[in-house]
Parts: structure tokens; C-alpha cells; sequence
């Protein structure tokens, strides 16, 4: 099988090796070269990850061809040098038959190309706000592998290693796949179906009790439009009070605060990821203008959105250089 690996500036490293690694340990346990790969950019140049290592190429995307799956990776702001020619090129691999695919912050380009309309993708949930305002045509999951027809996509680096095993064991049987978990002390092997789920502060604090889990959903589905904790209460079937409680013991916040950090986290993305203006934002996020929007989000995290886009841009774009996202 092969594959090959597109990368733009800033990509996430971990996600490359996370699903290199699990092939290349089939390979060995088989002793055969069963999957071989290929790491790919635009224009054949160096490129520097995320983690700021520097990985040169095999080849320029223009020159691809004999792949059976090209996987993109970069970060939600990723974009060709050359955009026309490079989305012609995804649509052509896809014409001739090549399953696109992309890990993390790699859907965002893989959809600019076109070549995800009528098809779902999985999408990691920091990028959820933003994903769904730059494409709101595009159908997301959070689940943690989205395998859908010829395209599959995975929403971050522990996903990418699941979808690795999933290769594998439909190329060389169960038994494989086990023993490459079993080398890199993998415990789940997950497939499609299994969401994502935000890591808890700690890793001895509890899941979250069964009435704020449910408070949190609902507010995760109105983030555009609030929600208050007297209709989430009516909606679980309890008194605003109980829900107080139980916020305080599970989160040591009230709901109306801990709602107010889901939607600044949501404005944070759409700040950082996309070009939306503090208007456009403040009312995908709940508010009426941007004046308690710049106020909240100051105190949130310590600048405001407009200090927080430039700090960004600035560390993305060094002399015409892409750099890592944040």
C-alpha cells in the first residue's frame, strides 16, 4: 500500500509519526515492506513542523502519482503557495482513484480543495467553532475516525495511530494489528463510532456526574444562541438550584461561568482561525455586540481578541515564512 503524507508549514509532528510508526512496526513483525510511504509538500522544499524539526520531502505534490491514500496535515490556517494548481492536483488524485484523507488541523485545507462536499469528516474539538463557520455545508463529526467513502480523516494524533491499526488490520488480519498496539503499549484500539472526549483537568478527577454532563451538552448545542440555567434545568428536569450545586462540587464554578468559558473558547478559535470580524464573532458566540465579547474574553485569557489574532499572526508569519500555530 501506498501512502503518502502532504505537509504544509507548522504541521503537527506527532501526527505524522503517530500513524508512520504502527505501519512501519507491521512491516517488521510481517517481514515484508507491506505499507510504504511517502512524505510530500507543495513545492518539494523543507518544511518545518510544529514542533520546529525540519523534514525534507521525497517529492512535490505536483509530481505524485501511483498513491493509494494521501493524507493532508497542517493547521486550520494552511494554504498552498499556489492554491490553483495545488486544489487541481487533490481533485485530480481523486479522479484517479486516490482515498484523500487528512489528520487534525489538515481537514481545513483538504476541504478548501473541494473535494469534501457530500462527505463527513471528523474534526478535532478545538476546532469545532471554527470549522463550522468556515464550511458550514460540510458535515463534522467528533468522532475520533470518520471513514466515509473515499476520505478519511481523523481528528488528531492518538486518532491517527487508530487509523493506522485499522490499515493494518484490514490488510493483514487482527492478529497484526494487536501485536503493533501491543508493542507501543496502545491499550484501546478505536474505531468509528468512538467521540472524542476532552481530558479532564486531572487525571484522578472523576468523569463529570450524569446532571452537569447533561447542562454541559445542552449548553455545547446553544453556544450561538445561550441558554439559560433555568431552561437547562427545566430541560433535565431538576430546579436551577440542584444545578448550582452540582457545578460547584463538579467543577468548582457556577454553570453561568463555566458556559461563559465554553463560549470564549469557541470565540478563541474563531479569533485565531479564521478572519471573522469581532461583530461576526461576538454573535456567533452568543452576544449582541463585541463590547462584553472583549470584556469577557480579556478576562478570560489575558489580552484581547484583538492583541491574541495579532500575537498569533505575528508568530505564524515571519518574513513570509509560515511558522507553527499556537
Amino acid at each position: 500500500m501506498q501512502i503518502g503524507f502532504l505537509i504544509f508549514p507548522g504541521f503537527p509532528m506527532a501526527c505524522l509519526t503517530s500513524i508512520i510508526e504502527p505501519l512501519r512496526a507491521a512491516n517488521e513483525i510481517v517481514g515484508a515492506a507491506v505499507f510504504d510511504w511517502h512524505v510530500i509538500s507543495e513545492t518539494g522544499a523543507p518544511t518545518t513542523s510544529s514542533a520546529r524539526v525540519v523534514f525534507e520531502p521525497e517529492a512535490k505534490l505536483a509530481d505524485v502519482s501511483d498513491l493509494d491514500i494521501l493524507f493532508v496535515l497542517g493547521a486550520p490556517n494552511s494554504i498552498f503557495e499556489a492554491p490553483k494548481s495545488g486544489n487541481a492536483t487533490l481533485r485530480r488524485l481523486d479522479r484517479h482513484g486516490v482515498v484523500l484523507g487528512a489528520i487534525s488541523g489538515g481537514v481545513f485545507p483538504l476541504v478548501r480543495a473541494g473535494v469534501m462536499t457530500g462527505y463527513r469528516c471528523s474534526v478535532h474539538w478545538c476546532y469545532e467553532a471554527a470549522f463550522r463557520s468556515a464550511f458550514p455545508d460540510i458535515e463534522m463529526t467528533d468522532d475520533v475516525i470518520s471513514m466515509n467513502g473515499r476520505r478519511y480523516t481523523v481528528s488528531g494524533a492518538a486518532s491517527a495511530f487508530d487509523l493506522a491499526l485499522r490499515l493494518i488490520e484490514d490488510r493483514l488480519g487482527a492478529d497484526v494489528a494487536y501485536e503493533v498496539a501491543c508493542w507501543f503499549q496502545h491499550a484501546t484500539m478505536r474505531g468509528e463510532g468512538v467521540q472524542q472526549r476532552i481530558p479532564m483537568r486531572s487525571s484522578a478527577a472523576p468523569d463529570l456526574p450524569n446532571l452537569v454532563a447533561d447542562a454541559v451538552a445542552l449548553f455545547a448545542e446553544h453556544i450561538e444562541h445561550p441558554i439559560s440555567v433555568a431552561e437547562v434545568a427545566r430541560a433535565v428536569d431538576v430546579t436551577p438550584r440542584q444545578v448550582e450545586r452540582a457545578f460547584k462540587r463538579a467543577t468548582g464554578q457556577s454553570p453561568t461561568h463555566y458556559y461563559r468559558g465554553m463560549r470564549m473558547k469557541a470565540a478563541r478559535q474563531l479569533v485565531l482561525y479564521s478572519k471573522q470580524n469581532m461583530q461576526s464573532i461576538a454573535q456567533a458566540v452568543g452576544y449582541t455586540s463585541a463590547t462584553p465579547l472583549i470584556a469577557h474574553y480579556r478576562v478570560a485569557f489575558g489580552v484581547s481578541p484583538q492583541e491574541d489574532r495579532k500575537q498569533i499572526n505575528s508568530f505564524r508569519v515571519q518574513g513570509n515564512v509560515p511558522l507553527p500555530p499556537a
